[in-house]
């Protein structure tokens, strides 16, 4: 019996190197389009309103290559983004009350971009496996 186990080792190890960088591209890429996404959809209404264009210029893309592959984490360091996204009723620290409806900008944005995000690294593990 025979077998062409050394070729297919071969070849996938020859992919395993093409991979990390791909797989990088496709995450930044994507990454950035979150950003982007994020950024316009908190640019008034149905959003946050940002008259300073602050809130909007917080927001940052951060690419990590790590032990177990590609990570990227888009955010802000902005105190007003979870009360922006989900809303705040109640006292504040300083007593003051707020009925703040929800203005979300994040969830849609990843919303709409996570099937084309699914779709590049679907094609990227069809292209390693072919």
């Amino acid at each position: 019996m025979s077998s062409n186990a050394a070729v297919l080792a071969a070849r996938l190890e020859a992919q395993a190197e093409a991979l990390l960088p791909a797989a990088t591209a496709v995450v930044t890429h994507h990454a950035m389009l979150l950003e982007t996404a994020i950024k316009a959809a908190a640019s008034g209404r149905p959003g946050p309103n940002a008259p300073t264009g602050d809130y909007r210029r917080s927001w940052t893309t951060e690419v990590r290559v790590t032990g177990s592959g590609v990570e990227a984490t888009v955010g802000t360091n902005k105190p007003q983004a979870a009360r922006l996204e989900y809303g705040f009723t109640g006292a504040d620290s300083l007593g003051r009350i707020y009925h703040q409806p929800p203005l979300p900008h994040v969830g849609p944005s990843v919303d709409r971009l996570a099937p084309g995000f699914t779709a590049a690294l679907g094609q990227l593990a069809e292209r390693i496996v072919r």
